[in-house]
This record gives structure tokens, C-alpha cells and sequence, in this order.
């Protein structure tokens, strides 16, 4: 990141202007923060000691660079970071949902369009203006798309504070939003953090479905239902099993609980409205889709990076999980024979559960 200015600019009135550029593209907010990362460094090495990334391997892989942004990409001075709000729909949508076994609940985030697409057309529109102003200059846009720690560096700048289920809370707008960031070489001026508010509320730890907020500020990825259901390939433990319930793809019970969500906005964004091809749709749909169907109907979304197999795993487990029926039985049999062992598995555990569940309903009904 070595590039020549046409002229150094008054960089205070150039961070304001950057702010109310980000604002016409839609951001919600922008922050500029420096490159420390010491604090969050150590609290990074202390998570990785107590492998609470399961098998996110990567998180080590990465090493400092992750924390120490000039190893990322040299010359980085400064941090612009932004958030846009992602909220598609009312609360009670998604608590009905959550209260349906029936029906397959997704994070609200991935509900629409991928939104790794939609921030960083905006990032580079904001650098394309900012270029257009001071010339060349050095820059590289993130979207959770390298080792970056966009929640610290957020905090830094004053977009809100990190809350005891580890996302990014803003007292004027929730939490329901994703970050970006600019990496620049512009010596820009830097904006403080604001206070933390949680206070003594623990309404996101007692919530999670699977104890994964282990302590206030400490996730435990392993036990995560965002990391069983998305990040991990493979076999999700038999003793989590039943405490996903209905849900198909993330988890969001931390952050509907939170009393500062009450003043999160819908978005505004009509990339981010919801998909009716998965958004609340009955389990028994979507099970039944074919492998062409899956990548055609999730196309352009976060889900789709998921793939076929994680899920019909995923399905199979809310199928397990759901009230005893015939036609579940039915469906779960169309599985026993598919090709992927980790499908087959969950498929079993799932007609197991449902077998012994109508077993207990009616004791005509064999058990095996």
C-alpha cells in the first residue's frame, strides 16, 4: 500500500466528508479507528488456547495478521469501518417460527441477498469517491472476507460496543447489522469508543439454546448453534442435537432477547428482503429439494455456501427435533440410502427420534 497522492488534504474536513459520503451510499454509520489491537490480541490468544474455535482452523492459521492489520496488507494507518442494517421483518415473524417445529428457521442475516456482495460494491463505491478527491490512494475493502477483526475495530471507532454474546451493539440501532471496513493509508483523525451497556443484563447468556456463552464476553464456538449449523463439516454431536430445534441455518436467540434491539430499524435495503424459496418454509419442503434445486434456489445467498449435504444434515436434525409424524417418518426413509455417510447419520438419528417419540404417543406404533 504505497501510492502517491496527488496533495495531502485537510484530513479532519476529509473524515467528515467520508462520513457523509458513506451516509449517501446507505451506510447507517462510519468510524475511524488506528491499528491497535492489543487488547483484542490477547483476548484472541486466549480463546484460540481454550480451542472454543472448534474447527475453524483457520482462526490460528492466520496468526497476527488477524489482529495486527499492517501485516494484512502494509502501509495501513487508519480503519474506516462501517455497519448497514440488515433487519428484513418484525420480531413476531421470527418467534413464530422459532415456536413452529414444523417450519425451518433462518438467521436473519442470510434471508436475502449475500450481503459479502452488497458491502463491498459499497466499500468501493466509498473509495471510488474518496479517490476522486485526494487521487491515488492506498486502500483494500473487507466484508468478513479475510483475517479481519471487524467487531474491535468497530468498538474503536464508535459504532457501538462488543455485548456479553460477543456481537456489536449500537445504543441507537440494535444489532441486527453487518460491518465492513476500509484499510487505508490516509492519516485520518480517529474517533473514540463509546461505553459498554449491558450492565447487569444476562438476558443473551441464559437465551442460548446450547450454553455456548460460557461466560459474560466468551463464546464457545463448539457449542454454538451458528457454528454447528454453518461452520462445521461433519458430524454435529449427539447431545446438541436436540437443542437446535427448527433451526436449519444460524441462530439469532441472543441478539431477539436483547433489550437494545428494541430500537433496531428494518432495513431499507430490498437486497436484504426475504427470499420466499427458504425464508420460514415447512421442513418437509425443504427436504425434499434435489441437489439442482438447493444451488438453484439459493443463488447469490449466504446459504448456498453451506452446501447439499450440510443441508439436509441440517434439516434432518429440525426433522428429529420436530413433533412425531407420519409423513416425517415418510420423508426421513427417502434418506436412509443417500450417498453422503454424514446425511445417512443424521437422517437415522432423526427417524430414531421420530420412531420412539409416536412410540410413546401410541404404543401400537412398533419402536425400532
Amino acid at each position: 500500500m504505497h501510492c502517491v497522492r496527488r496533495r495531502d488534504p485537510d484530513f479532519s474536513k476529509l473524515a467528515r466528508d467520508i462520513k457523509r459520503w458513506g451516509l449517501a451510499l446507505g451506510f447507517q454509520q462510519l468510524g475511524i479507528s488506528d491499528t491497535d489491537l492489543e487488547t483484542a490480541e490477547a483476548r484472541l490468544q486466549d480463546w484460540l488456547a481454550r480451542d472454543y474455535h472448534g474447527h475453524m482452523d483457520y482462526m490460528r492459521r492466520h496468526g497476527t495478521r488477524r489482529s495486527r492489520p499492517a501485516e494484512l496488507v502494509a502501509g495501513t494507518l487508519r480503519v474506516i469501518s462501517v455497519r448497514l442494517d440488515y433487519w428484513p421483518q418484525h420480531l413476531d415473524s421470527a418467534a413464530a417460527t422459532l415456536a413452529d417445529p414444523a417450519r425451518g428457521y433462518v438467521s436473519r442475516y442470510a434471508v436475502g441477498r449475500d450481503y459479502h456482495k452488497v458491502l463491498r460494491k459499497r466499500l468501493q463505491k466509498l473509495a471510488d469517491r474518496i479517490a476522486d478527491e485526494v487521487g491515488e490512494f492506498g486502500y483494500r475493502a473487507f466484508t468478513d472476507s479475510a483475517p479481519v477483526m471487524e467487531k474491535p475495530l468497530a468498538e474503536k471507532a464508535g459504532l457501538g460496543w462488543i455485548g456479553k454474546h460477543t456481537n456489536l451493539i449500537n445504543a441507537r440501532g440494535g444489532s441486527w447489522f453487518f460491518l465492513g471496513e476500509l484499510y487505508t493509508d490516509l492519516p485520518l483523525p480517529i474517533d473514540g469508543p463509546v461505553g459498554n451497556h449491558c450492565g447487569s443484563c444476562s438476558a443473551c447468556i441464559d437465551a442460548c439454546p446450547t450454553g455456548a456463552i460460557v461466560a459474560p464476553y466468551q463464546l464457545d464456538a463448539r457449542r454454538c448453534i451458528s457454528y454447528l449449523t454453518i461452520e462445521l463439516r461433519g458430524s454435529i454431536p449427539v447431545a446438541l442435537r436436540p437443542l437446535i430445534g427448527n433451526r436449519i441455518f444460524g441462530c439469532d436467540d441472543c441478539q431477539l432477547v436483547c433489550p437494545w434491539n428494541r430500537f433496531a430499524a428494518p432495513t431499507r435495503e430490498p437486497d436484504f428482503m426475504p427470499r420466499s424459496e427458504y425464508c420460514d418454509r415447512d421442513l418437509l419442503q425443504l427436504f425434499a429439494w434435489t441437489e439442482t434445486d438447493f444451488f438453484t434456489r439459493t443463488a447469490g445467498t449466504a446459504i448456498r455456501r453451506i452446501g447439499y449435504e450440510s443441508w439436509l444434515r441440517n434439516i434432518a436434525v429440525a426433522l428429529g427435533n420436530a413433533a412425531p409424524a407420519g409423513d416425517i417418518v415418510k420423508a426421513l426413509e427417502t434418506r436412509r440410502g443417500h450417498p453422503s455417510t454424514i446425511v445417512r447419520e443424521h437422517v437415522g438419528w432423526a427417524l430414531h427420534r421420530q420412531i420412539a417419540a409416536r412410540a410413546r404417543h401410541d404404543p401400537a406404533i412398533p419402536s425400532r
